[in-house]
């Protein structure tokens, strides 16, 4: 399997939160993982605001940010071209996106259009989610709305 992170699903990677066993599972069944490179600011960001928040203490975050750091070359990074980030304009206006979304978007489809093989684009972000689907990625997880109502506890047995 081809895998694309997300910065949502990347982050999973390195902070125990819901996902994070999936995740793993998913990265090590992967024959090749990627993300753009947007995604070294997005998950820095990310281990910031959850000590900005209180949701990690500080010293779990240098821990989590210094284990990313020393893996991140081990990814393959997809570099935001022009011609990537005007496919994401498009795709962001298209489908409603955010801009970082969009760009993820446009380098999972790159890369598969690249490839000529299937891609799965592993996301958190349900709106991501659903355009992967409408694209023709493969999306990871396979039901992340109902992955996302058991995590806000809105499924009853």
């Amino acid at each position: 399997m081809i895998l694309y992170l997300d910065a949502s699903a990347l982050v999973k990677r390195y902070v125990a939160e819901p996902g994070t066993p999936e995740v793993g599972e998913v990265i090590a069944g992967a024959e090749v993982v990627g993300t753009s490179t947007i995604s070294r600011a997005e998950t820095a960001t990310a281990l910031a605001k959850a000590v900005r928040v209180g949701t990690l203490v500080r010293e779990a975050a240098v821990s989590a940010l210094q284990v990313f750091r020393s893996e991140w070359m081990k990814l393959v990074r997809v570099q935001p071209t022009e011609l990537l980030v005007a496919r994401a304009d498009s795709l962001a206006w298209e489908l409603g996106l955010r801009g970082y979304d969009a760009v993820h978007l446009a380098s999972a489809l790159l890369w598969k259009e690249g490839m000529g093989q299937e891609v799965t684009l592993a996301t958190f972000d349900r709106r991501l989610w659903e355009a992967a689907i409408q694209r023709g990625l493969r999306p990871f997880p396979d039901d992340l709305p109902g992955m996302l109502a058991l995590w806000q506890g809105q499924v009853t047995s």
